[in-house]
């Protein structure tokens, strides 16, 4: 025992010293080089990710634009498609083909004269083309289709849907039957979707009506307010204890479905 404490206790020879300094620097060195390479690989890492986020924020914008560019485009289809429809009647409640018997012309001036005699003199009632709407959703559905009717101006159209409101019972040979604007399919689902806020207001005499394209306007304490959306009609009626007892069934009932 005494032995091995002397040994212990011993003085380094200078070689001993020299080789046990050149194993801790090599080892250090070792150290130092494993931290170098890990560090390089972390920067390595880092840009990588950076270059990823990039990427990533880069392809967002991307399809963030394309999105809002195929809207756009769709928005401009819909209004070519529109405008391209604003001098056209849908005739709803015609049975089928009955405009092969007399022609389209024929039955068109038969409508305007059983309803609005007094038009009868004032509009051109020449028919420019008269087709029916195909069958999108069902073929087999047994109601028929629509009659489009293209008359040459827009005018006429308009006086002639306004007579169609004020009569408000439009016939054909005393069949009941309806006269609409036409519009595209989306536009058409749009104005349907203000039927239970319309048939609300109708109910409480406010006059309301559905103007170009999607709005809805009504008569509010002696004025005509036009709203383009549901958001600012809500905006409008928070104000309005009256109008919004009397629309809060409609718009939370639509608001809990959305």
């Amino acid at each position: 025992k005494l032995t091995t404490q002397k040994a212990e206790n011993t003085p380094l020879t200078m070689n001993q010293q020299s080789s046990r300094n050149s194993r801790i620097k090599n080892e250090s060195d070792i150290l130092r080089n494993a931290l170098e390479s890990l560090n390089s690989r972390i920067d390595q890492a880092e840009e990588r990710i950076s270059e990823l986020e990039d990427r990533l924020f880069e392809n967002t914008q991307s399809e963030e634009t394309k999105e809002k560019r195929i809207k756009n485009n769709e928005a401009c289809l819909q209004d070519l498609e529109n405008s391209l429809k604003r001098a056209n009647l849908r005739v709803i409640g015609l049975k089928e083909e009955v405009e092969k018997e007399i022609g389209v012309e024929s039955l068109f001036k038969g409508i305007i004269t059983e309803n609005f005699p007094n038009l009868e003199k004032d509009i051109n009632i020449q028919v420019q083309e008269g087709y029916r709407t195909p069958s999108r959703f069902n073929p087999k559905k047994t109601t028929s289709r629509h009659l489009i009717i293209k008359l040459p101006k827009v005018k006429d159209k308009e006086r002639i849907l306004k007579a169609a409101r004020e009569k408000k019972q439009i016939t054909y040979n005393g069949a009941p039957i309806c006269l609409a604007a036409d519009f595209s399919v989306e536009t058409l689902q749009a104005r349907r979707e203000w039927h239970d806020i319309f048939k609300v207001l109708k109910e409480k005499n406010f006059y309301p009506r559905i103007v170009y394209l999607v709005k809805i306007s009504f008569k509010h304490e002696g004025e005509i307010k036009t709203f383009p959306d549901k958001q600012k009609l809500r905006d409008f009626i928070n104000t309005r204890p009256v109008l919004q007892e009397m629309l809060k069934g409609v718009l939370q009932s639509e608001r809990k479905g959305c």
